[in-house]
């Protein structure tokens, strides 16, 4: 029975983790269809700052289906292990990048497909070669993480760039680069899931009967949560309003992934017990973002397909061949010019001397 429950438990699990990516992926293209309904409208849009995606129905289903895939990816943690969970999540960036080319008219060159898949490829290698975080039992043990030195200097690093990029390099680039929106919408989403996790474990005290609402810490965990949640909004509007969404879904991504895990081997203390292989991999996985990400952004406007690349190679084709035919024939020609040549050289002397002879004679 033990083993048919861990079965059953396994498969919900799996059909919550893949129903997650589903929703999520599926909320990135019903927020930009009511992007662009309003930029239709000539409503203000929300890379210049405008609000008025909050009167679009579209834009609201998009963050209820954000809600429920978050909600269900919630839920799939308590059924199926985490390292069969995490890296599902990547399917959204597929499901995304499907259903823009079927409703957003959004088209990825062949470069942005490769780019794509390595990011892709190197968080899932990343997730499953990352160490398993240490359990927290209480909000008592919470507070003393968070209030670990290095914690304590990660969390100002990353409010620090958080603002830098907001006052700084997003009025001056935020247009013209994906990365910056991108960028502030990743690292404070880092702090947001540690205020979950802390959220999660209050709930559980609450559950069990605990005094938590009389924790200040819970109130601080909850009012850090709905600040970093309402700036990732608002940031991943901007970027999804002005740059393709088949790029925004993917970098978004894999800079959220790699941001939580980064916070939470400083904020968790995971680093400590890898062994080599899980190093290695780690690494690779690291590096193949960085290419994944180089051919996202590098190439993202030049116009390469499997198509194109077909027709390429059959222009390349036909001009060597017709190189070689040429070079060819130039070879025989030349040889039987050499061979004429050698075959009528005393005819040409006779010849010669005959004329001179019957010059000769004139005379």
């Amino acid at each position: 029975m033990g083993e048919d429950r861990g079965k059953y438990d396994f498969y919900i699990g799996l059909g919550l983790a893949v129903s997650s990516s589903i929703f999520i992926g599926g909320s990135f293209i019903l927020k930009k269809k009511g992007l662009l309904r309003l930029a239709r409208k000539g409503s203000m849009r929300a890379g210049q700052g405008g609000h008025a995606y909050l009167k679009e129905w579209l834009w609201w289903a998009g963050l209820l289906s954000m809600g429920a895939g978050e909600a269900a990816n919630f839920a799939a943690y308590a059924f199926a292990p985490a390292t069969l969970v995490t890296p599902l999540g990547a399917l959204s960036v597929l499901v995304s990048a499907v259903l823009s080319s079927y409703f957003l008219t959004e088209r990825l060159n062949l470069h942005g497909k490769l780019g794509c898949l390595l990011s892709i490829l190197g968080s899932t290698t990343m997730v499953i070669h990352a160490p398993q975080e240490e359990e927290i039992s209480s909000l008592d043990h919470m507070s003393e993480k968070l209030v670990d030195p290095a914690f304590l200097s990660f969390a100002i690093v990353v409010i620090i760039v958080a603002l830098i990029f907001i006052f700084v390099v997003g009025p001056r680039h935020g247009q013209s680069n994906i990365l910056v929106y991108i960028t502030i919408c990743s690292v404070i989403g880092s702090l947001s899931v540690s205020c979950v996790k802390g959220l999660g474990i209050a709930i559980k005290e609450a559950i069990a009967g605990k005094d938590v609402m009389g924790n200040p810490l819970a109130w601080i965990l909850l009012l850090g949560l709905l600040a970093c949640v309402s700036t990732q909004i608002n940031y991943l509007n901007k970027a999804l309003d002005i740059f393709n969404t088949s790029l925004v879904t993917p970098i978004y991504y894999v800079f959220f992934t790699t941001s939580v895990l980064s916070c939470s081997a400083i904020l968790f203390k995971e680093w400590g017990h890898m062994g080599a292989g899980d190093v290695i991999g780690t690494l690779s996985g690291f590096l193949t973002i960085i290419v994944g990400i180089f051919l996202l952004h590098a190439f993202k406007d030049v116009s390469v397909s499997l198509s194109s690349l077909a027709v390429s190679m059959r222009k390349d084709e036909r001009p060597a061949a017709n190189g070689v035919a040429s070079h060819y024939e130039l070879l025989h020609e030349s040889t039987g010019d050499m061979e004429d040549r050698e075959m009528g050289l005393p005819f040409d002397s006779v010849s010669r001397r005959n004329g001179a002879m019957t010059s000769s004679l004139d005379h």
